[in-house]
């Protein structure tokens, strides 16, 4: 009767070595790829989104967390504590103390219509935080893309707003603000779980084939506030002296015209006085009245000739005035 035989009877030992060392490296690399698929690490600034066959599930801090293996669980690690931004009408090629820009590719981020039709070309950055990982992933299909066509058409509709002179010169702050604030607006009504931290106008100018004319109209203006300026500066000289002047010529004028009044009214009180007498003694009041004008006008006649009422003699008068010249001159 003929022997049975039984599989791997007649197997070499060497073969069945392998078999084992072979079983063994298998389990291992089992192991490890359960070790790799299970075991994340999630750094200080992130923080890990878990989901649990593509369903969200958790949220783990930061430190080494495990997740179920083999891909039954899904980590995403999100930089919540890191400050991210986006740049708009160029892009940083390498940062540094001398950082560099390439800006050519990116014209048409740039270019923006004003209020007044005219064209600037607008460089800017924001600057922004992710408050909400949940929010980020879930909400909003690529929270990134959508934040950038928010950026660009928030900002496309305040310049749109205002005047070129405006966004060039002092309304590039109010600008800035305005783009943060309405921003954050559409961030919120997106719950897209993103915080806006700032909003910075890196440069604005106008377009390059433009620029030399820009130019001379910028000068132009600032020779016209000049000369405005130097206008305002003479008639500040000028003018609160000529006001100084007829304010003293109106006050000197008011004081004569005072003096005058006063005069006059104690004219009229005199001679109402003289009336008031003449009416009581009218010989007396004359013959009074006619020697205080004699008083007064004789001594003012240089050679004087005194004649009888018919005129046919002439009395001797002393030219006391030549005497006492005389006398003074002898002195």
């Amino acid at each position: 009767m003929a022997k049975q035989q039984f599989p791997g009877a007649n197997i070499p030992p060497e073969i069945l070595a392998l078999r084992k060392h072979l079983t063994k490296i298998i389990v291992g690399v089992i192991v490890l790829i359960v070790a790799l698929t299970s075991i994340h690490t999630v750094g200080p600034e992130e923080e890990g989104v878990v989901l649990r066959l593509g369903k969200y599930d958790r949220t783990v801090p930061p430190g080494l967390n495990f997740i179920l293996p083999m891909g039954a669980e899904k980590m995403f690690k999100i930089p919540v504590q890191r400050q991210l931004k986006q740049e708009f009408g160029f892009r940083t090629i390498e940062a540094g103390a001398r950082s560099t820009y390439s800006k050519r590719p990116y014209v048409d981020e740039s270019l923006m219509l004003t209020g007044d039709l005219n064209m600037a070309d607008v460089e800017w950055v924001i600057q922004y935080r992710i408050s909400d990982s949940y929010q980020y992933l879930f909400r909003v299909r690529n929270a990134e893309k959508t934040l950038r066509d928010m950026t660009e058409a928030v900002m496309r509709k305040v310049i749109g707003d205002r005047t070129v002179n405006e966004v060039l010169t002092v309304g590039r702050q109010e600008v800035a603000s305005t783009v943060e604030v309405m921003l954050q607006q559409l961030c919120d009504e997106y719950e897209n779980g993103i915080r806006i931290d700032q909003v910075v106008l890196q440069d604005v100018n106008p377009p390059d084939k433009v620029k030399a004319s820009f130019n001379e109209v910028n000068e132009a203006q600032q020779e016209r506030s000049t000369l405005i300026n130097q206008a305002e500066a003479e008639y500040n000289r000028v003018i609160p002296r000529a006001r100084g002047e007829a304010r003293e010529m109106i006050q000197r004028a008011e004081g004569y015209a005072l003096n005058r009044v006063n005069r006059s009214q104690g004219e009229v009180a005199r001679f109402n006085e003289l009336y008031t007498e003449y009416i009581l003694a009218p010989e007396v009041t004359k013959k009074r009245i006619y020697l205080e004008t004699m008083e007064k006008v004789i001594p003012l006649i240089g050679q004087k000739i005194i004649v009888d009422d018919n005129g046919n003699n002439v009395l001797p008068l002393l030219n006391l005035q030549t005497r006492q010249l005389t006398a003074g001159g002898g002195n």
